[in-house]
């Protein structure tokens, strides 16, 4: 038996990103975002859904472009500042001490000091009411240089990245590999 907790933003794992993009005056941004994942695996492509009260809303509507930034767990203050105060009040690169590297692919900034980028080109984005939804298609997957030599044997243990929780708005890490998936051919029963 289940109790009913209403039409409510709760699906676990929900990711913490950092989206970066330029301003109109070519000034990198950054901020967090729970609210996104990969959408399509042909062509390559991620969702982050924003308000339009966001200044990234804005810049993202402007440039046509975006980077999604993957911290590890190390970085959650980093993370949690980048969802507290807007870009149209603070340089918060500036205020972070992060550097912003600008992409050769496409006109967005990402974090220099993160372990993975995707970097990516809007391809549509759709209202969907207080919030838009950006897709963007990844034009380039970029890890940091001591992890790369581990990309095909997986990165999330090495990466640690952040996870959101809504329901208790707190930051988690990924923990421990619990079984290798596409292996088994087994039927399972429910106990």
């Amino acid at each position: 038996m289940k109790k009913s907790l209403g039409p409510r933003t709760l699906l676990f794992p929900t990711p913490a990103l950092v989206i970066c993009t330029y301003d109109k005056n070519g000034r990198p941004n950054a901020m967090t975002a729970a609210w996104g994942g990969i959408s399509c695996s042909d062509p390559p492509c991620v969702s982050v859904s924003l308000r339009k009260a966001t200044y990234t809303y804005g810049n993202i509507m402007e440039r046509g472009a975006f980077t999604v930034n993957v911290a590890s767990r190390d970085m959650v203050d980093m993370v949690d500042y980048f969802g507290l105060v807007s870009g149209k009040d603070v340089d918060k690169f500036k205020e972070t001490g992060l550097k912003p590297v600008r992409s050769r692919l496409v006109d967005a900034p990402y974090i220099d000091e993160f372990p993975l980028v995707l970097e990516c080109e809007m391809k549509q984005a759709d209202e969907l009411g207080l919030h838009t939804s950006f897709v963007g298609e990844i034009k380039d997957v970029k890890v940091s240089e001591e992890l790369a030599p581990h990309a095909k044997d997986g990165l999330i243990g090495l990466i640690k990245p952040l996870i959101y929780a809504p329901d208790d708005h707190s930051y988690y890490s990924v923990g421990r590999k619990v079984a290798k998936g596409f292996h088994t051919g087994k039927k399972i029963k429910a106990k």
